[in-house]
């Protein structure tokens, strides 16, 4: 199981996106406040659809408290300046992808204070960064892919492809 840790999100259809794809994968979501908008937000719980009661959440007021929450725990820095790809990482299970808000990433200081833990997913030409929930499906599903997909039924999901 991996943990998503977003801080500060700003947009609530990418929360509720993340929250989704944390139900699909068996993840724990983690938000750090301030948030930018209500957990009740319509346009959250539309993007979650019903798959919020699979998901579990928890809410910290800084990220120093995820941290202090889980001190022996590894944490992984998704970011634009990350000097390693994604794919290079060796993630474990109950390790923390954290993400930082839609606007502006996460902190600086944060991010040099776990330089060697900062990761960056590749891309081409001058675009600055993909989908806050799209960098999530993409991090997510390649620790799970490292696991090798342990407790999930990869096989019956086959079965319901029909081709012509």
């Amino acid at each position: 199981m991996f943990n998503i840790v977003l801080v500060e999100p700003e947009i609530p259809q990418n929360t509720g996106n993340i929250a989704r794809t944390c139900a699909a994968t068996g993840s724990r979501l983690h938000l750090v406040r301030p948030l930018g908008f209500e957990v009740d937000d319509k346009h959250l719980k539309r993007a979650g659809l019903d798959y919020w009661s699979g998901v579990e959440i928890f809410y910290y007021d800084s990220f120093g408290d995820v941290i202090k929450a889980f001190p022996s725990s590894r944490f992984w820095f998704f970011t634009t300046k990350g000097r390693k790809k994604y794919s290079d990482a060796k993630f474990g299970d109950g390790d923390f992808l954290v993400f930082g808000k839609e606007t502006k990433g996460l902190p600086e200081e944060l991010l040099k204070a776990h330089a060697e833990f900062c990761l960056r997913i590749p891309m081409i030409g001058e675009t600055r960064s993909l989908n806050l929930s799209n960098s999530v499906a993409v991090a997510v599903y390649e620790a799970l892919r490292q696991a090798e997909f342990k407790g999930f039924n990869t096989e019956g999901q086959l079965h319901r492809l029909k081709w012509d």
